[in-house]
């Protein structure tokens, strides 16, 4: 009798914020993989409103599930995948402008590590024009972000603006 090891898949991204649009990623990825890390980018090049340290909090709080893995990498991804013994790289896409982006990461990912495959799953139809970035612009302006964030989120964006 042979004992499979545990399909592990990768979900990197920036995650700042993590918006519902990146849950429903992660829940409908368990549902293919046992085990799902979420890899949060370390990007020095990039400014973020949150620091690693805070993402790392908030995805941990998003997603408690014994399933889910929250980390974060520096470099290439795809050497990351390898040093977490995966095999599998999940990305969401909401249209068409992301595929074509990450199509090209995909194939690049692909020569740089021919054992590492990627995974897209269409975003679901309630989240599919949500983004951070979308997000952020929202919650700097006071708007309401009921249904785009998770609660604890929703909480530290309104601390980060000044809003309650």
């Amino acid at each position: 009798m042979s004992t499979r090891s545990p399909q592990i898949a990768v979900y990197p991204g920036s995650f700042d914020p993590i918006t519902n649009g990146h849950v429903d990623i992660v829940h409908r990825s368990l549902a293919i993989f046992d085990q799902v890390v979420v890899a949060v980018a370390v990007n020095l090049r990039k400014t973020s409103l949150f620091s690693v340290e805070e993402r790392l909090e908030q995805a941990r709080a998003v997603f408690p599930d014994p399933r889910v893995e929250v980390d974060s990498f520096e470099g290439l991804l795809v050497d990351y995948v390898v040093r977490r013994g995966a095999r599998v790289v999940v990305r969401g896409l909401r249209a068409l402008a992301d595929f074509e982006y990450e199509f090209q990461l995909a194939h690049m990912n692909r020569r740089l590590a021919p054992n590492v495959e990627t995974v897209f799953l269409m975003t679901g139809d309630k989240d599919f024009f949500l983004s951070s970035s979308l997000v952020k612009e929202v919650a700097s302006l006071g708007g309401d972000l009921s249904g785009l964030v998770p609660e604890v989120v929703r909480e530290a964006l309104h601390a980060r603006f000044g809003r309650r």
